[in-house]
């Protein structure tokens, strides 16, 4: 297993055992590794990052220490940490990693996932100018997934 591997488990261990929220010494965990702070600093971009449903807080220094939060799968929360995540633009690739992180929660099913990854790709946007692309899909990537999010589920009663 690689060490990315690995540190990616033990954070995922640490933020089930805190319910969700972990708060971590990157220099501890550096030394208990046996690598560098940045490779931990690259594991949480890449593992962690808000497009996968978690919100990052980050303090450097002596004290220094890396809070981590699991956002939770609730309508109101998951629509604003989404929206949040998306910004006023969004490229391809950020759009495939909320979606596939989505889908991978529940939050989305495999034809939904499917609908919305075509209905912003670059293929049905090309009529649009090249500058104004990642604009136009945030925009339609949020009224969609507000849609899809905020729905009643089938057979829940709320």
């Amino acid at each position: 297993m690689k060490i990315t591997d690995l540190i990616a488990c033990f954070i995922r261990e640490a933020l089930e055992k805190m319910d969700g929220v972990a708060e971590l010494s990157r220099s501890e965990m550096a030394k208990q590794f046996h690598c560098s702070p940045s490779q931990i600093n690259y594991v949480i971009a890449t593992r962690f990052s808000p497009e996968r449903g978690y919100l990052v807080e980050s303090r450097r220094g002596g004290g220094g220490y890396i809070r981590l939060m699991q956002v939770s799968n609730d309508c109101d929360a998951m629509a604003t940490h989404v929206l949040g995540s998306i910004g006023n633009s969004i490229d391809p690739l950020s759009v495939r990693a909320i979606v596939a992180n989505l889908e991978a929660t529940g939050v989305l099913t495999m034809e939904q996932a499917r609908m919305i990854e075509t209905a912003i790709s670059e293929a049905a946007l090309r009529p649009s100018d090249s500058n104004e692309r990642d604009a136009l899909r945030a925009s339609i990537f949020k009224h969609m997934l507000l849609q899809i999010i905020c729905l009643p589920k089938e057979g829940k009663t709320e």
